[in-house]
């Protein structure tokens, strides 16, 4: 040996044939700056082959515990410094891997064995290691900086290492140990759900230990999966006590809050809501001027005036950033006494407002506008569905007597379709998008379980209400821009080269143009226009759907792609979106004359907190929908469903029932007796011996074969292809061979298809969210 080790004694104790100690070689990387193994074996004077290998082995160690960074071909090595660490969230999979979530760089993958340290949610400082095979940065957490939650709901699990509390996604990786006499405590059953605290956060030896709180009832899983989704997604569900004293303290209007307000309570206001709405955030009017030209109101609840900046209630509503939807449950951002009352534009009550009031121009142009508080008076509260039935037939007798009686009422309804029809065509000529997709809601049966998964229609009501939002929003958008105010930005931008270049790929199967790069919203309307008629129109829009960027919250106004606008804010609803809060008070202060107010936080940081709720709720609410019907589809394993392909993958095809909007997997395996390969471009899985085609459209036959609560994935098997889409016929002739399963031809269609939407993805069967 012919290095001076100080760790020399040590390696020979390990090791008959020893090489240089870790901290050797580390300080021998740091004289160089970087190095090859190749050159750090010439610095070692090492020439035997064993010991040549064993240095290398030891580099790649060394490189999957974070000491040093290798780079390029042949790998060059250099010792990892605090310049390498970044801070991230830790992201968890249900099958144990996870990612650390970077903003301004590649996300690192973690390991299996480096997910032992963390939870879901948890803040990590992490430095990349290496490169895997599919060109994944691997990472290593350097230290955990913030548990995001330490309450949990599982299930209690006995093995014949003694007890341990089971976590559901995206935590399963991660078992909390308990006490047998923790258990007897809480007498808790095997396979009990139970909450459960920890008491010593897990390490790579040992799994985190706990003790059990509460042991719960599983008699309704409904409102346990919302309990546990609430604790693993770290939504607050509980309001301060200072912020539910200050709520209730506010009582009904007096004239005291009335002052300096416009007194809109002689107008015809009215609210157009969905049938189970609960809070009422807006209200409209509209009446033709002189000239064929138009004027508009939008009021909007007057929240503002309630949630005074940084008080308690203000700062549970940043929190929150959001209202959460699940299917039969709403964790809203306000406590019910406000959001359900005082800021609810309930019938017949007066309500403080602020109140966008627009006058445009017969050919749709919008020529002038104001803001202003207000109070209003609403007169009817309406439903989508009685406006719809009005609008078919004035005389239908379903419609209430509060439109059909009132003559300003049903004037006002009457001009706000009328504009709806000027303001389609504006929208038709800025070329924002109306994607063919489907929204469904659950129906519940009274003891809690799924009666029926049914689609959500749009008529022209919903339709007029969201081009109201939308006049009320660009307005807003533009007042804040021309004043410089201190407010977030709906920002969307446009695809990127990556999701382009596929869309260019796939627009060649309906001979279309779609360029490479910087795609415009005429390009998308282009394939949108010539494939709405398809019987396919749902798989091939939601696939535009999917290359499209997320929307943010910016101080920066970028403007939103989708929509077609330059400039785009929220205004519409604070009731239950942070953003439209700090408009109005933004809004508020400037048309009053007040100072602008001073927050606690900055406004980067409330761009990136309210884009960060408002993922967390929809990942929530995803979860919780995809855990009903999973949960659904287990007492519906071996039966036999229609369906279509809505997505084609290099492992399967993703299927949607037509009856009943559910998602489930055929596995390529078991797609049928052919070898199948994946033609990304197409969208199709091809048979290389037969020649089958499968891809998007395509109507099949499924077989429920199995259902993981865990993984919430329903897997199908393929039983028959009823009927291929245009793009998919067989290769060869070979229609009866070709089928799955050696099933014969079905020739029947089946039972419908998908129903169709238009216009945006959101919430409550709007798009109030664009």
């Amino acid at each position: 040996m012919s290095w001076n080790d100080p760790n020399a004694s040590s390696e020979a104790q390990k090791y008959d044939n020893p090489i240089p100690s870790r901290e050797l070689i580390l300080s021998t990387i740091n004289e160089h700056g970087e190095i090859t193994h190749q050159q750090l074996a010439k610095a070692f004077n090492i020439a035997d082959p064993d010991q040549f290998d064993a240095l290398g082995n030891r580099l790649k160690a060394m490189t999957r515990d974070g000491q040093v960074n290798r780079d390029g071909r042949p790998y060059r090595y250099r010792t990892v410094t605090q310049h390498d660490i970044v801070t991230g969230t830790v992201t968890a999979h249900p099958k144990g891997f996870g990612f650390v979530l970077l903003s301004d760089m590649p996300d690192l993958f973690l390991h299996e064995k480096q997910m032992r340290w963390v939870f879901n949610g948890d803040t990590v400082e992490a430095v990349g290691t290496s490169t895997d095979n599919r060109g994944r940065t691997e990472g290593r957490i350097v230290d955990v900086v913030e548990r995001r939650q330490n309450h949990f709901i599982g299930t209690l699990a006995h093995d014949e290492d003694g007890y341990c509390v089971e976590l559901g996604s995206p935590n399963n990786h991660q078992p909390i140990t308990v006490t047998e006499d923790n258990v007897q405590a809480f007498n808790a059953k095997q396979g009990s759900p139970v909450k459960v605290d920890i008491i010593d956060w897990p390490n790579q030896h040992e799994f985190a230990t706990g003790k059990i709180t509460e042991v719960l009832s599983d008699d309704n899983d409904r409102e346990l999966i919302i309990e546990t989704t609430l604790l693993n997604y770290d939504i607050p569900s509980e309001f301060s006590e200072a912020a539910l004293n200050q709520a209730n303290d506010y009582k009904e209007p007096t004239e005291k809050d009335l002052k300096g307000r416009v007194d809109l309570r002689e107008l015809p206001l009215v609210t157009i809501d969905g049938e189970d709405a609960r809070d009422f955030d807006d209200a409209v009017f509209a009446e033709k001027r002189s000239g064929g030209n138009y004027r508009v109101l939008v009021a909007i609840a007057d929240v503002s005036y309630y949630v005074t900046p940084n008080s308690p209630l203000d700062q549970n509503a940043y929190e929150r950033g959001t209202s959460v939807y699940f299917p039969h449950q709403v964790i809203p951002m306000l406590p019910e006494v406000l959001s359900n009352g005082l800021c609810s534009l309930n019938p017949n009550l007066d309500r403080l407002c602020m109140v966008a009031d627009i006058k445009i121009s017969r050919a749709g142009k919008i020529t002038s506008y104001e803001f202003y508080p207000g109070v209003m008076h609403s007169q009817a509260r309406l439903t989508y569905n009685q406006v719809n039935a009005y609008l078919e037939n004035p005389k239908d007798s379903s419609v209430p007597k509060s439109l059909t009686e009132n003559k300003e009422v049903k004037k006002s309804v009457d001009t706000l379709h009328q504009l709806y029809e000027l303001l389609l065509k504006k929208r038709e000529e800025r070329h924002a998008m109306e994607f063919e997709t489907v929204e469904t809601y659950i129906k519940f049966n009274e003891k809690g379980g799924i009666e029926a998964i049914l689609p959500r229609t749009r008529g022209d009501a919903q339709k007029l209400i969201e081009e109201c939002m939308l006049l009320a929003n660009t307005c807003a958008a533009n007042f804040a821009l021309k004043n410089e105010l201190p407010v977030l930005y709906r920002n969307h931008d446009k695809p990127d080269g990556e999701k382009s270049m596929r869309i260019h790929e796939y627009a060649k199967n309906f001979g279309l143009s779609f360029p490479e790069e910087n795609p415009t919203q005429a390009d998308y309307q282009r394939i949108i226009e010539a494939t709405k008629e398809r019987p396919d129109a749902i798989s091939i829009h939601s696939m535009l759907l999917r290359s499209m960027m997320q929307a943010n919250y910016s101080p920066d106004n970028i403007g939103h792609f989708g929509l077609a606008y330059d400039e785009y804010s929220h205004f519409t609803s604070p009731i239950r979106r942070y953003p439209d809060l700090m408009l109005h008070r933004a809004i508020k202060a400037k048309v009053t004359n007040a100072k602008q107010p001073v927050m606690d936080f900055s406004l980067e940081g409330a761009g990136m907190q309210t884009s960060d709720t408002e993922r967390r709720a929809e990942k929530a609410s995803r979860y919780v929908e995809s855990w009903l019907k999973c949960h659904y589809m287990k007492d519906h394993v071996g039966e036999e469903f229609d369906g279509v392909v809505t997505t084609v993958t290099n492992f399967g095809l993703f299927i949607t029932l037509t009856d009943l909007y559910i998602d489930g997997l055929v596995h390529i395996s078991n797609v049928g007796d052919d070898f199948f390969v994946y033609d990304e471009q197409q969208q199709q899985l091809i048979g290389k011996d037969r020649g089958t085609v499968f891809g998007l459209g395509d109507l099949v036959k499924v077989k429920v074969a199995g259902v993981n609560m865990d993984l919430l994935q329903i897997d199908f098997g393929l039983q028959a292809k009823l009927q291929s889409s245009k793009m998919n016929q067989t290769k060869k002739d070979h229609s009866n061979s070709s089928q799955p399963n050696r099933s014969s031809t079905s020739k029947d269609q089946p039972k419908k298809s998908p129903a169709k939407r238009s216009g945006s993805r959101g919430g409550r069967g709007s798009s109030k969210k664009s």
